[in-house]
């Protein structure tokens, strides 16, 4: 069942409430706030590239408070153990059971904060999570409800210490993308508003974690046309295909731009998926699962520009069939 023109239009009245809602305690910082709600009804996660300061906790907090959810917060360490994370298993003495004690990962919103300061180990155990939103401990499988997002960081000026994120886990990442610093007006306004620690703190709620996932299915039926999937896999394809990268675009990541383009077009009013929808997401959700090759790298090649050169050489489609 594809979605309708009211429910199309209902969409995206809710998630402009819920971008200004947030954009309260995130000055100037629109785009990046429906990106991360993009990143939320097509049930992804996102990682944030970006120097100390930018705001990505506010953010967080932000996102929980709109949605009525809670939120955790977890300081990536070289020290940091898999069990820190996912929870352990403790033996009662008093009832002579053993009692699972979930970790911060059972949360609505999870800040992974320096994700890439932990050891491989430690990374690894946000994978399964991160893919099936269930953790396994013991033999036992913990679901992390719905909505579940991972925001994860990573400083890109601070290397020492730190350890390469692997091609999977990045893969698992439905967006990359930064805040950055708030340009001049948006900075005037924090600097006045200094009494004003926490401002997602005075955020009242505008949906609870139930109309979020409810908002999650109804995106997952925005219609894409047969045309608009063939193109998604052309560019996949010349992404793989292009004699700068080792790895191109993988089909999980084909299967992220269908997930986040529904939500987007949605978002805008619309219950089908046009190509400048893909367009517009290709930066942040296909840049990050690139893998360049290293001579190409050493030569002046990025993903950027491999990917911004498919975009300009594989035709968009031009008409769809009526939904």
């Amino acid at each position: 069942m594809t979605m309708t023109s009211e429910q199309a239009a209902w969409f995206a009245g809710t998630f402009e409430k819920l971008v200004a809602n947030v954009g309260q305690a995130v000055l100037g910082k629109a785009h990046v706030i429906r990106l991360t709600f993009t990143a939320m009804l097509a049930e992804g996660h996102v990682l944030f590239e970006d120097a100390p300061g930018t705001g990505k906790t506010s953010l967080a907090r932000a996102l929980a408070a709109t949605v009525q959810g809670s939120n955790s917060r977890i300081q990536f360490t070289p020290d940091l153990l898999p069990s820190d994370v996912t929870g352990v298993t403790i033996y009662d003495q008093k009832t002579q059971k053993f009692e699972f004690h979930k970790g911060p990962i059972f949360s609505n919103i999870v800040l992974a904060d320096e994700i890439n300061r932990a050891s491989p180990k430690t990374q690894s155990a946000l994978l399964e999570v991160m893919e099936e939103s269930r953790v396994t401990v013991d033999g036992t499988t913990y679901e992390a409800g719905r909505p579940f997002m991972v925001l994860a960081t990573q400083n890109p000026i601070e290397q020492a210490g730190t350890y390469r994120l692997p091609e999977a886990q990045l893969d698992r990442f439905l967006i990359k993308t930064s805040i950055g610093y708030p340009d001049h007006a948006s900075t005037v306004q924090l600097l006045g508003g200094t009494n004003l620690k926490d401002r997602s703190r005075d955020l009242q709620p505008v949906i609870t974690t139930q109309a979020v996932a409810d908002m999650a299915d109804l995106a997952a039926t925005t219609h894409v046309d047969t045309a608009v999937l063939e193109y998604i896999s052309r560019l996949c394809e010349e992404t793989r295909n292009a004699p700068e990268t080792r790895l191109g675009v993988s089909v999980r990541g084909a299967l992220a731009m269908v997930r986040a383009a529904k939500v987007w077009a949605a978002g805008q009013g619309r219950n089908f998926v046009l190509p400048d929808d893909i367009k517009d997401l290709a930066g942040v959700v296909w840049t990050h699962r690139l893998v360049m090759d290293p001579e190409a790298e050493f030569s002046g090649a990025t993903a950027e520009a491999v990917l911004g050169r498919v975009l300009a050489d594989v035709a968009a489609p031009q008409q769809r069939a009526a939904v």
